[in-house]
């Protein structure tokens, strides 16, 4: 029984030399824990999933130096002017930071359904 506490003693110290049986068994060990426990343990350190804005947003140039957002029409419920505002805000400042809409305009199809709108903004 004492050398099976000497044995152990020598584990946890380290006092086995390189190339030795017992040398061999620590690293062994300290291999599979490496490589074995992210199977066993959760370690709950997985990246957080994030929902995509699900509004597609297209951001182009314009003459001035300035920006033109172009979002979907789905993205916006409200049909009054200062909803409508509001809304393309909500989706605006998450890209670009704090803004003010200059002006909007609506993009329509042939039959006059809107597709979407082009968004000029002020960064405040």
């Amino acid at each position: 029984m004492n050398s099976l506490w000497r044995t152990i003693r020598g584990y946890i110290l380290w006092n086995y030399e390189r190339g030795t049986i017992h040398y061999d068994v620590m690293v062994t060990l300290i291999l599979l824990f490496v490589f074995l426990s992210p199977y066993a343990i959760n370690f709950k350190d997985k990246p957080v999933e994030r929902v995509p804005h699900q509004t597609g947003v297209v951001i182009q140039p314009d003459a001035q130096g300035g920006f033109i957002y172009q979002i979907e029409a789905s993205a916006i419920s409200a049909k009054d002017d200062a909803a409508i505002r509001e809304q393309l805000v909500e989706i605006i400042e998450p890209i670009a930071g704090a803004v003010v809409i200059q002006k909007y305009e609506p993009m329509r199809d042939r039959t006059g359904r809107v597709l979407g709108y082009k968004v000029w903004i002020e960064k405040e």
